[in-house]
C-alpha cells in the first residue's frame, strides 16, 4: 500500500515587489501551518519523505509542519512549483519505493486537481467537498493498492481524509 498526503501551502502574503517564488506566509498562514501539522500527526500520519516546492511559502509551511511529524526526510522538487496535476504526479512516481507514506507540499490549482484526479474511491460527500475546494493549508490523504509509486494512477486511490484549517479551528477560516 502507498499513502499520499497532499498539503497545500498555508496562506501567503503578496508584498509589493516580491517575486512569486519568494512570497512568504502571512499572519494567518503562520498560525494555521503548525495547527495543521498537529492535526496530521493526531491522525497518525507519519510521512517517510516530503516532496516540497521550492517556493518560500511552501518551505515555510513545511518548516512549521514537519516537527509534529517526526521531522521526516525532505527534498526540494522544482518540478512541482506551480505545476499542473500531471507534472506533480510525474514527480510522485519517481519517489523511492522504501517511502511508504509520501507528503507533497505544493500549490493550487495543480495540487487540488491532482487530488480529485487520484481519488476515485472514498466517501462520496468527502470527494464532493474535495472537488469543490482545496483551500490554503488543507490536506488530503489518499491510499493506493500499489506496490510502487510508479504504480499510482488516476482514479485508483481511496480518499481517506480531507481536512481544511477551518475544520480544525473556525478561527482559521477565510
Amino acid at each position: 500500500m502507498r499513502r499520499l498526503i497532499l498539503l497545500r501551502h498555508a496562506k501567503s502574503d503578496r508584498p509589493a515587489g516580491v517575486r512569486d517564488l519568494e512570497r512568504p506566509l502571512n499572519k494567518r498562514g503562520k498560525r494555521a501551518a503548525p495547527v495543521v501539522g498537529e492535526r496530521i500527526a493526531a491522525e497518525g500520519l507519519r510521512p517517510d519523505l516530503a516532496l516540497v516546492s521550492p517556493a518560500q511559502r511552501t518551505r515555510e509551511t513545511w518548516a512549521a509542519v514537519k516537527g509534529a511529524l517526526g521531522d521526516p526526510r525532505d527534498e526540494t522538487v522544482p518540478e512541482i512549483y506551480e505545476a499542473a496535476a500531471e507534472d506533480i504526479l510525474a514527480a510522485i512516481r519517481t519517489a523511492p519505493d522504501e517511502a511508504g507514506t509520501l507528503i507533497v507540499v505544493g500549490h493550487n490549482p495543480g495540487l487540488g486537481d491532482l487530488a480529485v484526479m487520484l481519488a476515485g474511491q472514498g466517501p462520496r460527500g468527502l470527494r464532493a467537498l474535495l472537488a469543490s475546494e482545496f483551500p490554503t493549508a488543507a490536506f488530503a490523504v489518499i491510499d493506493f493498492d500499489a506496490e510502487t509509486w510508479a504504480g499510482v494512477a488516476p482514479s485508483r486511490g481511496r480518499l481517506e481524509h480531507f481536512v481544511r484549517p477551518r475544520d480544525i479551528d473556525p478561527a482559521l477560516a477565510g
